[in-house]
């Protein structure tokens, strides 16, 4: 990885941080596609139960693309900004979707743009009290591809075109409100919020946890019965684990997970 991200693996937790607090976190190409390399690094990982994601400082989660590497490149090689779906480089936002084990955004400060699409494409989200999330497209004459289609899905409709249309901030609390964040706290308390919420969820069952993901990332929108016959992610009812959960239930112990 290069000094753009760092990368801590701990407790079967692995931890990215954006580390461009120069350019508010913004995503410059090279990091891009990082990313993507890590998330799916990651996701082949037995070790790796859960990620999170958050950006250094306290100015911003991450402020979107990186706009003045974009307005140079135009400059000086007369290139555009690279379309969603298209090109030798799968769109980040969707291998994060696509990871098969929890991931959790942990902003530390405002997410804009493409900060707003990778923080949604996570499946929680834990804010400081002064992280505000937008989607500003508009204002730039861009398309919020991922977040023009996931937004309207998780929160009501109208106030996701208002985002969009407007281009405008909502605060931390309007998110927490809407549902778009799972818990604001104080940027003193962040860390150990997240630290807490992480420790809830690496307890239980891994090949649970990455069932959960799968079946829940494959069934949005199927209709219920075609969704109640996916069977997808780990065949939890046949591991290892599943006979050491019983098993130390019955004995009133803490199980140990195998992840098999």
């Amino acid at each position: 990885m290069s000094d753009d991200l760092l990368v801590e693996r701990r407790d079967h937790v692995a931890r990215l941080t954006i580390n461009r607090p120069e350019r508010r976190n913004a995503l410059s190409i090279a990091l891009t596609r990082e990313l993507n390399e890590l998330f799916t690094e990651l996701d082949d990982d037995p070790d790796i139960w859960a990620i999170t994601i958050t950006g250094a400082g306290d100015q911003a989660f991450c402020a979107g693309t990186d706009l003045k590497e974009l307005d140079e490149r135009a400059k000086t090689l007369g290139l555009g900004p690279p379309h969603p779906m298209r090109g030798p480089d799968r769109n980040l936002f969707e291998v994060v979707v696509e990871t098969g084990k929890p991931t959790i955004a942990i902003l530390n400060g405002p997410a804009y743009a493409a900060g707003c699409e990778l923080a949604m494409a996570c499946d929680m989200r834990i804010a400081a009290d002064h992280a505000g999330i937008a989607l500003p497209e508009a204002k730039r004459g861009m398309g919020a591809n991922f977040g023009s289609i996931v937004l309207p899905r998780m929160v009501p409709r109208a106030i996701a075109f208002r985002m969009l249309y407007t281009g405008d901030p909502i605060s931390a609390q309007e998110a927490l409100h809407w549902g778009l964040y799972n818990e604001v706290v104080s940027s003193a308390e962040l860390e150990d919020a997240a630290e807490r919420l992480l420790a809830s969820i690496v307890i239980n069952a891994p090949l649970s946890l990455q069932r959960y993901k799968q079946m829940a990332t494959k069934s949005w929108d199927t209709p219920l019965h075609s969704a109640l016959r996916l069977n997808v992610g780990p065949d939890v009812y046949a591991s290892r684990d599943r006979e050491e959960g019983v098993r130390a239930f019955v004995e009133k112990r803490k199980p140990n997970w195998e992840g098999r």
